[in-house]
């Protein structure tokens, strides 16, 4: 069983009989984290692959453990907000750009969060980071809260009145502004620190768990792989 994204019609679940064989065709065409040319057929209920061909096989991803797991990250991401036979072909050229710039070595802090920041708006629920949420007043340059009921920035005069407010330092918040209005080529020149990398995942991670209803299961693992690199 496979679950796939594809250009044209979302996310699609199909059976890929006969992948488990050594000799099998398909198999080495249908590895994760790879971009294929599929001929599916229509059974009762699922798609059934006939014909696989692979275009982009992204080896990095799956020879270094971080960027499988961040490449399962953003995966992850796309299967939970994505809906199944439903054409989003931006998006789906934002997942292969995105794995592109992984497999190519850039700096993952600003590959996989312009991918989450510009995912969020290609599916409408961009936060708003540069007026309050709650009384809609201009954020001024200093630290704010943020609000994943709200869908963003509360300003500090508000922050007490929105319940789910949790603070938020103004490089967070200026380098999540960067994600949506900075193109990616400027972008990967800022280097932040770990501290505000590490807040603005906490943040972008607790609004995704509002808007799914549940937690993501890649974030544990990436986070046990980091570890362990670090040890």
């Amino acid at each position: 069983m496979l679950t796939m994204f594809s250009r044209d019609a979302g996310i699609i679940r199909a059976v890929a009989k006969g992948t488990r064989r050594i000799h099998s065709k398909k198999a080495g065409h249908l590895e994760p984290f790879t971009r294929v040319s599929l001929m599916l057929a229509r059974s009762h209920e699922l798609w059934i692959v006939t014909q696989a061909v692979a275009l982009d096989l992204f080896l990095p991803l799956r020879e270094d453990l971080v960027l499988t797991a961040e490449a399962a990250y953003v995966l992850e991401l796309i299967d939970r907000f994505s809906y199944e036979e439903g054409e989003n072909r931006a998006l789906y050229s934002l997942l292969v750009e995105t794995l592109e710039r992984l497999s190519r070595g850039d700096p993952v802090f600003p590959a996989v969060h312009f991918f989450e920041l510009h995912m969020l708006d290609h599916i409408g629920f961009r936060p708003q980071l540069f007026n309050c949420v709650h009384c809609r007043e201009e954020i001024q340059p200093r630290d704010q809260f943020f609000s994943a009921a709200q869908g963003g920035a509360v300003c500090p005069n508000c922050g007490g009145l929105v319940t789910d407010a949790r603070p938020i330092s103004m490089d967070a918040l200026k380098y999540l502004r960067n994600f949506q209005r900075t193109a990616y080529t400027r972008l990967i020149q800022s280097v932040p620190s770990t501290k505000v990398e590490r807040e603005v995942e906490v943040i972008l991670q607790n609004y995704n768990t509002y808007l799914l209803e549940r937690r993501l299961n890649t974030p544990q693992f990436l986070n046990e792989v980091r570890k362990n690199r670090e040890a």
